[in-house]
C-alpha cells in the first residue's frame, strides 16, 4: 500500500459478540485493507476497531460496516458507561503515509454523504473536518447523547452537516472527520466512587482548565467494582501519557485513594510509548531510531 489511511470507528455494541463479529467482518479479507485490532468493553458497551488501508478500499469497507451496524444496533435498547449518540458513534480518519489531512478530510465527507443518503442518518463533521469551531470537539457534539439529541437538533446551530434534521430512530447520529493520531488511555482507581473519578477527570481535561490535549470522563467498571478515568489524548506530543498518569496519581492523594493500573485501547504510536519510557528511565539523548523495530 503506497497511500495509507487509518480509521478507528467506534460502534455502540460491546456485549453481543455475534453482532461485533458481523461488523468487524467488513474489514477482513479485502485487498488494500488491513484490520489491525478490535476490542470490546462490556461496561462501556462499545467496540473500537482499528483498520488501515488505501483510501478508496478503506472507504468501501467503512461504508459496509456502517450498513451492518445500522441494521444490528438499536440505541433505544442500549445501556453503557461510555457516552454515545449513534450506533456508529464516531468515525475518525487519520493520515498515515503519502496522504494529506486535506485528502483524508475529503474522504470522511464522501463517506458521510453516501451513508447519510442510504440510511437517512445524520452526520456531524468534527475535529479538522468541523464546519464550525464549536463543532470541533466531539464531547460538545455528543452532549445530551442519543436520548436528548432529537431535541438538541431542533436548534439551528446543531443542524447536521449531512443527512436529515432529525435522528435515525434506532441508529441515532454519527460524528465523522479527519484528525491526527490520538491515544485512548484509561486509568483505573482503587475506589468504586464515580464521583471521585469525575472530579479527577475535571482536573485534567482541557475543557475545565486541564491539559490542552486531554479529554476525560469518569467511568464505572461494574465487574471489577472500581471507577476509571477514561481519556483521549488528542496530541500525545504535547500532552504526554506519563504527564497525565502522574497528575492523576497526585490527584488521587486528595481523596486517599491510589491508582491500580492503566490501559491503552487499540493501537498506539510507538513514539508515545518511547516518550513515556524515556521519562521513567531518565534516559538522556535517547532517539526513537534506537528502538530495534524502527530499524527493521
Amino acid at each position: 500500500m503506497e497511500r495509507i489511511v487509518e480509521c478507528v470507528p467506534n460502534f455502540s455494541e460491546g456485549r453481543d459478540l455475534d453482532k461485533i463479529e458481523k461488523i468487524v467482518e467488513s474489514f477482513r479479507g479485502i485487498k488494500g485493507v488491513k484490520l489491525l485490532d478490535y476490542s470490546n468493553d462490556e461496561d462501556h458497551n462499545r467496540c473500537v476497531v482499528t483498520v488501515v488501508g488505501e483510501p478508496e478500499k478503506l472507504k468501501e469497507a467503512v461504508l459496509q460496516a456502517i450498513d451492518i451496524a445500522v441494521e444490528l444496533i438499536d440505541l433505544t435498547k442500549h445501556k453503557g458507561q461510555h457516552p454515545r449518540m449513534g450506533a456508529v458513534d464516531v468515525i475518525p480518519f487519520i493520515p498515515i503515509r503519502n496522504i494529506t489531512l486535506e485528502e483524508v478530510d475529503k474522504l470522511a465527507k464522501e463517506v458521510a454523504e453516501k451513508a447519510s443518503k442510504k440510511h437517512n442518518l445524520p452526520f456531524f463533521l468534527y475535529e479538522k473536518s468541523a464546519s464550525a469551531l464549536y463543532r470541533a470537539n466531539l464531547a460538545k457534539i455528543r452532549k445530551g447523547q442519543f436520548e436528548k439529541m432529537s431535541e438538541k437538533m431542533k436548534d439551528k446551530e446543531w443542524k447536521p452537516d449531512f443527512g436529515p434534521d432529525k435522528i435515525h430512530p434506532t441508529a441515532g447520529v454519527t460524528a465523522i472527520g479527519a484528525r491526527m493520531p490520538l491515544v485512548a488511555y484509561n486509568i483505573n482507581l482503587d475506589t468504586e466512587s464515580l464521583d471521585i473519578a469525575n472530579k479527577i477527570a475535571r482536573q485534567i481535561r482541557h475543557i475545565n482548565g486541564g491539559f490542552r490535549y486531554c479529554k476525560a470522563i469518569g467511568i464505572e467498571i461494574e465487574d471489577r467494582k472500581i471507577a476509571q478515568v477514561s481519556m483521549n489524548l488528542t496530541d500525545y506530543t504535547k500532552t504526554a501519557i506519563y504527564r497525565v498518569f502522574e497528575t492523576v496519581k497526585m490527584e488521587c492523594k486528595r481523596y486517599g485513594i491510589n491508582v491500580l493500573g492503566s490501559e491503552i485501547i487499540g493501537i498506539v504510536p510507538m513514539a508515545a510509548l518511547v516518550d513515556t519510557a524515556e521519562y521513567y528511565l531518565g534516559l538522556e539523548d535517547f532517539k526513537i531510531d534506537q528502538v530495534l523495530e524502527t530499524r527493521l
